[in-house]
């Protein structure tokens, strides 16, 4: 155990963190057409390693935490094919861009459904997780995703591959 938490759920929780900052990160360099290839292989490899860790948990068939994850694989599958094999080439750009927003926004989601459910005064105010203070947190973020990710598209223009 440490702090509290099994060392699995532990490290998977470590990536996760560090996997958001790291993105931020990221996403600050595609907007400002300044990627770093350092922060990117972090973002990468931790998102990664957190998708991944999240399907070792238990669970009994289809849940929503699990379908996040699918998702994740895929769009990351898709970042990582624009970056490492298509060099970014032509449309690959975007497909890289949005790919790595998608896989943030996810992180962010699963950030907020956790803060709402283990952090006492936003569980108060959403205990089933349906509540409005809920969706209008993660109406927020979904927006704000939404934005920057259309800004990232239209100003990252690399002149060398990440």
């Amino acid at each position: 155990m440490i702090l509290g938490m099994p060392v699995y759920t532990f490290v998977h929780v470590l990536l996760s963190l560090v996997g958001i900052a790291s993105g931020f990160v990221v996403l600050r360099g595609f907007l400002t057409a300044n990627p770093t290839k350092e922060w990117t292989r972090l973002f990468l490899l931790t998102t990664t390693a957190t998708t991944l860790t999240g399907f070792g948990f238990p669970f009994h068939g289809l849940t929503p935490a699990i379908g996040v994850g699918i998702v994740s694989t895929l769009v990351l599958a898709l970042a990582i094919a624009a970056l490492y094999l298509f060099h970014l080439a032509g449309s690959w750009r975007w497909v890289y861009v949005v790919g790595c927003v998608i896989a943030q926004y996810l992180n962010c989601f699963v950030l907020v459904v956790q803060a709402f459910l283990k952090v006492p005064a936003l569980h108060v105010l959403a205990p089933n997780g349906n509540e409005p203070a809920f969706a209008l947190t993660q109406g927020v973020v979904l927006i704000a995703f939404i934005w920057a990710g259309a800004l990232a598209v239209r100003r990252f223009h690399p002149t060398v591959t990440v």
